[in-house]
């Protein structure tokens, strides 16, 4: 069977000159726009194909969208320190949210991160379930980039289930050492 021609696949071109193209108003958007983006996106991909595959496409998304980040913006590091550093100050400066690592265990490849003031969740209600699919996808990709390796990412606390910051899980999936 023939795979069907692609229009988007994703490349820097795609996010263009925003200089150019937006010379008044400039590259920042209120945080309300991006998430009626994303959860007008998520609701019609509920509606289309269940919330597992929803979550998937989101995870999916946000891993694609990690990787690309970390090549491009957090870009090469020769230390896992360096990596957290550099991750660390990108997302802040992209005003995506404030990471932390809380938690290591470097020759078991697991770690604990938080990610305060997120740009997915942060001061929306308690829905009794977390919702950064799309960030455990990210870090997954962040991951990635970096070491060459996948990692297992579930995001165990959030804005919506009561927390004040969103915490997730991360795990070699060798288990190997970092």
């Amino acid at each position: 069977m023939d795979t069907p021609s692609r229009m988007y696949e994703f490349s820097w071109d795609l996010v263009g000159d925003t200089v150019l193209g937006r010379p008044n108003i400039g590259n920042i958007a209120r945080v309300e726009i991006y998430r009626l983006f994303q959860y007008t996106l998520r609701d019609v991909l509920e509606q289309r194909y269940g919330a597992e595959n929803a979550d998937r496409i989101f995870y999916d998304a946000g891993y694609l969208a990690g990787k690309n980040f970390c090549e491009k913006i957090v870009g090469p590091c020769a230390t896992l320190d360096e990596f957290f550093r550099r991750a660390q100050q990108m997302l802040e400066e992209f005003h995506i949210g404030i990471l932390r690592v809380e938690e290591e265990d470097r020759e078991a490849g697991r770690f604990t991160l938080t990610i305060a003031e997120d740009l997915d969740c942060s001061g929306l209600p308690e829905t009794g379930h977390t919702v950064c699919t799309y960030d455990e996808g990210f870090i997954a990709g962040l991951f990635r980039a970096y070491s060459g390796r996948d990692v297992v990412v579930r995001e165990t606390d959030c804005w919506c289930t009561g927390d004040r910051t969103c915490r997730f899980s991360v795990r070699s999936d060798d288990h190997a050492a970092f």
